[in-house]
């Protein structure tokens, strides 16, 4: 795209050059940021406008406390996220606000400027949070209204269009997973031969199974389940990888997620209960309910919410029990015998309640290894969609920041 006639360095680091007849204001000047309000309980469930924190609606109320539009903007939580309203809302006090009695400007160009700044830089070293004095004396480019309207009307035009990409390769990642999971709960409940012969399985949420497989307790074929929920252990900079329940994710242990670490005197008092050996399954028993994956490296060290399984070799395969607790028929149950008002967790003594589907081991051997295969696909597939997402939105913050800054000129394409 062109870029305007005539620049000039406008002095602020964020912003760069500027084209000639721009200036810059400080931002109280064009708008200031309003504190939300702390939430009235009464009528809640009758509410009749959105009700808007750091993370965007969270609820509904019977009031608004700000004009229509509004720009909200994170105080806490997600700090720096920037919010829109087209319609009056309420604005607790986990963000700040920003409607025409606090501003004279384009709104939609505020709210796009506002998402170029990257407010989370203004964070608040001694209260957590965004600091509001701080943000409010930021520069920002001072320009015509008519220029305003048309950056913004350029911006919700292509940022439109970027957004439905977004959407629809969102959705397609979530086809894919839920083509993951009914791949997996298929196998593991009806196994890799469509044409073989049927019985019922005695459990009414598993339905029929092939004749030589059994409905038995999840707990029967374990040689040993050990819980390692206690002391948190003591966190280091370096050492042996503290596993955590996070860490654990779709089949698998995610180094990068979190990166913790305990000591080696620390690891030696947590991991008497057992060292784990490769394909030991391990299992999150709350924060998040009902995680799996197998054992990669024998030297991590495992934290609170994780059960260790060890299978009896002879009975049940490790690999195939990861994928039985990764089915939606494993999960449904699951989450039947799970309690907590606001964390589902499950005690290691419900266990021996839950079912587990077994094949001949044989058989549990062909379905792990047809899965090994079809869900690693179906993931390369996952990851190259996540990553285009990521690219379109590095793209859709990028043309924010080069049409807001004026390093592109928009004004003949609108």
């Amino acid at each position: 795209m062109r870029r305007y006639p005539e620049y000039k360095e406008s002095g602020v680091e964020w912003i760069g050059e500027i084209p000639r007849h721009w200036n810059l204001s400080m931002l109280k000047y064009i708008a200031r940021l309003v504190y939300g309000d702390t939430l009235i309980s009464e009528n809640r469930d009758n509410g009749t406008v959105p009700v808007y924190g750091s993370n965007g609606i969270i609820d509904t109320h019977s009031a608004a406390n700000t004009l229509a539009p509004t720009i909200i903007v994170g105080r806490k939580g997600s700090l720096g996220k920037v919010h829109y309203s087209d319609v009056p809302c309420f604005v607790i006090d986990t963000a700040y606000f920003i409607d025409k009695r606090a501003s004279q400007a384009n709104l939609r160009w505020l709210y796009y400027v506002l998402q170029a700044i990257k407010l989370e830089r203004f964070r608040d070293s001694v209260i957590p949070g965004l600091k509001r004095e701080y943000t409010e004396r930021q520069y920002i480019p001072l320009i015509t209204e008519e220029e305003q309207t048309q950056i913004a009307t350029f911006l919700d035009r292509k940022a439109g269009q970027i957004d439905e990409l977004i959407r629809i390769k969102e959705r397609q990642v979530e086809l894919l997973q839920e083509q993951r999971t009914a791949l997996i709960n298929q196998l593991v409940t009806k196994g890799l031969d469509p044409n073989v012969e049927m019985k019922p399985s005695g459990v009414e949420w598993i339905g029929e199974i092939p004749n030589d497989w059994n409905a038995v307790p999840l707990t029967k074929y374990l040689e040993s389940i050990i819980d390692y929920r206690g002391r948190t252990p003591e966190k280091t900079e370096s050492g042996r990888f503290l596993v955590t329940a996070k860490n654990i994710r779709n089949g698998q242990i995610d180094y990068k997620i979190s990166q913790e670490f305990t000591s080696e005197d620390e690891y030696q008092r947590i991991m008497t209960r057992g060292i784990p050996q490769i394909g030991d399954v391990l299992f999150t028993t709350e924060a998040p309910l009902g995680e799996v994956t197998n054992v990669d490296d024998v030297s991590i060290a495992l934290a609170q919410r994780i059960i260790k399984f060890r299978t009896k070799s002879d009975r049940l395969n490790p690999y195939f029990l990861k994928y039985w607790i990764l089915s939606y028929s494993f999960q449904s149950e699951l989450h039947q015998y799970a309690t907590g008002s606001t964390v589902l967790g499950i005690k290691a003594s419900k266990l021996g309640l839950l079912k587990l589907n077994l094949p001949p081991l044989k058989e549990q051997k062909q379905i792990v290894g047809f899965l090994d295969c079809k869900t690693q696909q179906i993931d390369e597939l996952i990851s190259t969609e996540q990553r285009k997402i990521e690219l379109l939105k590095e793209y859709r913050q990028s043309l924010i920041f080069e049409t807001v800054t004026g390093k592109i000129d928009v004004r003949s394409e609108v």
